[in-house]
């Protein structure tokens, strides 16, 4: 998003966080093979197959007025000058507390009962922030909670990711992908962003979604979420796509979302970018937390199967998110490896990966095969009511070779015939 704020600092000290972090980040991926893989052997057992693993959950049960699971969240104290935000974050369950009916709640109150001291001189505001810094850390996934937001001039409400390795690089250079943000002025709209080396702050890469029929997002709980795979991270609101970016938007600069991050709830009061609360902001605000969860990325929002001839569903070999991995007909057993996401970009995506053309081939028989999302025209496809799947590149179908039917079939692309190992049933 175009906000004016400079950073997003973490409050612990970035000692802690040195010793919390792990500092090793994965190795870059290639963007595409040199060559087409061989067909990967078919799955004798649908039970080989896993859905989406569920590595992270919070379901915020248990009595009213408990703090939060301290074996996964911490809780952050202090204020933040960097943003000119206006509350002072404690600790303990005064501002951030379960409520008994499966929520975390986060409260922002006009108070200062403590005394506390801030960046403008005595505090005028309380609130918390949370985060999983040494206790919980991911690299890829569907991450997502569901929250019904404050709302109010001046109220900032958030969910977001910093890289692990803070403490050692420091900010931007970590990275920031910030699943939602909102500021009160803009009641029915949320932002998704990313920072990094050369493009954080009012230079970060983002985009907004803005509710339809004036509605605000306070007046409901939504789930917003990232789908983030190598080189692609996908923002959504209740399942609907809204933004998708890789290193191709960031104009050269370095993309550094390929290690380790943690999570963080928190809500501001104040800011650069929301601007101070005004006399029609009512106190307290809150923050109401349903859920948050990360898991492995292969259970996305509006994802179903494709079904072709024999009424074989489209399947990863082996539930393989391997790039490489061949694409096949295969019975349909609703796992993870046959549900497929119809992008907005025109990807068709499964198991946080893109349906691909080897090598970026157009010639009759290229097998077409699970690789990183990358955004080249060897993952785009058009789908036109005859039900043909069409790479427009290439101006090839979909085909199920040599017209089979058979489990283990591998697909490929092939002229467009009109032929029944072209006719494909997409499910959304």
């Amino acid at each position: 998003m175009n906000s004016p704020r400079p950073t997003r600092r973490l409050l612990v000290s970035l000692a802690s966080l040195m010793a919390f972090a792990s500092l090793s980040a994965l190795p870059a991926h290639g963007a595409s093979p040199s060559a087409a893989e061989p067909a990967a052997r078919s799955v004798g057992a649908p039970a080989a197959r896993a859905a989406a693993a569920v590595t992270f959950a919070d379901e915020f049960d248990g009595p009213a007025g408990a703090a939060v699971d301290g074996t996964k969240w911490q809780t952050e104290t202090g204020d933040n000058a960097d943003n000119h935000e206006r509350q002072y974050y404690t600790a303990g369950n005064r501002n951030a507390a379960l409520d008994g009916q499966g929520h975390l709640v986060v409260t922002a109150r006009r108070e200062n009962p403590g005394d506390y001291a801030c960046w403008y001189g005595r505090c005028e505001y309380t609130s918390a922030r949370l985060n999983t810094a040494g206790r919980f850390t991911t690299t890829y996934g569907h991450v997502e909670a569901r929250m019904k937001i404050p709302r109010g001039q001046g109220m900032w409400p958030a969910f977001w990711m910093l890289g692990d390795d803070i403490g050692r690089v420091g900010w931007p250079d970590s990275g920031e992908i910030d699943v939602m943000e909102n500021v009160g002025f803009e009641p029915s709209t949320v932002h998704g962003t990313l920072h990094g080396p050369g493009y954080s702050g009012s230079g970060g890469i983002g985009a907004g979604y803005t509710l339809p029929g004036g509605q605000a997002f306070a007046d409901a709980f939504h789930t917003f979420a990232v789908d983030w795979s190598p080189n692609a991270v996908t923002w959504s609101v209740d399942g609907a796509v809204y933004q998708r970016r890789t290193p191709a938007d960031l104009g050269g600069r370095r993309w550094v979302f390929d290690k380790p991050f943690f999570l963080i709830l928190n809500l501001a009061v104040g800011g650069y970018w929301p601007g101070d609360p005004d006399g029609g902001t009512a106190f307290p605000q809150q923050l109401v937390v349903d859920h948050v969860r990360v898991s492995t990325g292969t259970a996305q929002p509006g994802a179903g199967p494709i079904t072709g001839i024999g009424g074989r569903c489209v399947d990863v070999a082996g539930a393989s998110p391997a790039n490489g991995t061949a694409v096949q007909l295969y019975d349909c057993n609703g796992t993870a490896a046959q549900r497929w996401a119809v992008g907005t970009d025109g990807t068709i995506r499964a198991l946080g990966k893109c349906l691909d053309v080897a090598s970026g081939g157009t010639g009759d028989g290229t097998p077409v095969q699970l690789w990183d999302c990358n955004g080249t025209a060897a993952q785009q496809w058009a789908l036109p009511a005859a039900r043909d799947v069409v790479n427009p590149q290439a101006n090839k179908c979909l085909d199920a070779a040599g017209g089979g039917s058979a489990n283990g079939t591998r697909l490929r692309i092939w002229t467009c015939t009109g032929a029944a190992q072209q006719k494909w049933t997409v499910t959304r």
